[in-house]
């Protein structure tokens, strides 16, 4: 059964307004958080780079669990309901309290609930897209996501612009993303589920060894890139540093929600067409060419296109990554997303923690650490091969 207007099953695009009203509401928050707790709340660059790696971890932490018990009990619907329901009540820490220890929490115990949703989603999402489509189906899915990526940071930026860039217009942009988590969250309780085939009997410590070789060769080039990686938080201080306002910074960021978005489903229907493994490759490229960028970067129309730029690669790292993991792993697909988010994420807390020591000597550095490392991730994923049959034993 597909949707007649996107050609796809009407699951995607449920899922797809889900996350819509998810991302308005996080976006919104994320857009101004790295300048709120810096400039207005006050904590240093070098306690945001700790947080935010924290939460990227938190982010991941739980996606282990949550795959291993959607593949073990073929249940998708009440772990991802379970996870952005407490994604939402988080976010009610906003409207509680403003110290940089509250502010701290609620940055790391929202993540959680991201964790254990996003691996029985995806699943779900690659259970009902076809082989032949899934790179356009996760494309349009990212689409509609970040489509609310867009407008969160254009309404914290009309807040912003017409109250001004005070306390109260901060909080009433969290009170605004309140409401719209809480839509989401309606949204996905009134679907009905799509299990996925059980495995009952499946131990958690021993699920990732069952696993195929395909997907544990996959995870060296992606565990080496990940320590490339680093919150774009900081890009957000680079840009405040770079001489754009508060105000302004939070354009940047719908601007490159725009890029993900204009690119999200071109480039999943090329992958579709010419092969995942392309697609991964050149999200590596355009990584390193967007890090080599920000070394050089001293205008502002520099810093405009690198955000641009961010935004391609982001596109096919959230979508095409997973669409390429659901290619070599047919059996356990919610077990191995979850896997590769949690030891992704694991490693995005060093990764942060060294971009944030890196910046407090010199911010190009980070930029140099990250620009290497993603060289040597891209030449680890041409050497293993991990698209092919035959790829090597783990």
């Amino acid at each position: 059964m597909k949707n007649k207007l996107f050609n796809v099953h009407p699951d995607v695009v449920k899922l797809g307004l889900v996350s819509f009203f998810t991302d308005l509401s996080s976006e919104a928050i994320f857009s101004v958080f790295s300048v709120f707790f810096t400039v207005i709340v006050g904590a240093s660059v070098a306690l945001l780079g700790l947080i935010e790696g924290l939460a990227d971890f938190s982010a991941s932490s739980l996606d282990y669990l949550a795959g291993w018990l959607s593949d073990k009990s073929g249940k998708r619907k009440p772990l991802a309901l379970a996870g952005y329901g407490f994604s939402t009540l988080a976010k009610l820490m906003l409207l509680i309290g403003s110290s940089v220890a509250a502010l701290a929490s609620f940055r790391i115990i929202e993540r959680l609930g991201k964790s254990f949703r996003g691996a029985p989603r995806d699943a779900w999402l690659a259970d009902v897209a076809s082989e032949g489509n899934r790179g356009y189906a996760f494309g349009l899915h990212k689409t509609m996501d970040k489509t609310g990526a867009i407008l969160g940071p254009l309404l914290a930026y009309f807040l912003l612009n017409k109250f001004g860039q005070g306390f109260n217009t901060f909080n009433l942009i969290f009170v605004f993303a309140v409401i719209m988590a809480f839509i989401s969250v309606v949204i996905l309780a009134i679907m009905k589920d799509r299990p996925g085939m059980s495995h009952k009997r499946e131990n958690i410590f021993l699920a990732a060894k069952t696993l195929s070789p395909r997907f544990k060769a996959y995870m060296i080039p992606a565990g080496i890139f990940s320590l490339a990686y680093f919150s774009f938080g900081f890009l957000l201080l680079r840009a405040y540093a770079s001489g754009f306002a508060i105000k302004d910074v939070v354009l940047l960021y719908a601007l490159f929600n725009m890029a993900f978005v204009m690119v999200a489903v071109p480039i999943g229907k090329l992958g579709d067409w010419i092969g995942r493994k392309y697609i991964v490759m050149l999200g590596y490229a355009v990584y390193i060419l967007m890090s080599l960028g920000f070394i050089f970067a001293t205008t502002k129309w520099e810093v405009v296109g690198l955000f641009i730029l961010f935004g391609i690669f982001y596109s096919i790292d959230e979508a095409q990554s997973k669409a390429f993991i659901a290619d070599i792993e047919r059996d356990r697909r919610a077990t191995a997303m979850g896997l590769y988010n949690f030891i992704t994420g694991l490693i995005y807390l060093p990764a942060s923690v060294i971009a944030g020591a890196l910046w407090a000597m010199n911010p190009v550095y980070a930029f140099v650490f990250a620009t290497a490392t993603a060289c040597m991730a891209l030449v680890a994923f041409i050497i293993i091969k991990p698209w092919k049959e035959k790829s090597i034993k783990i």
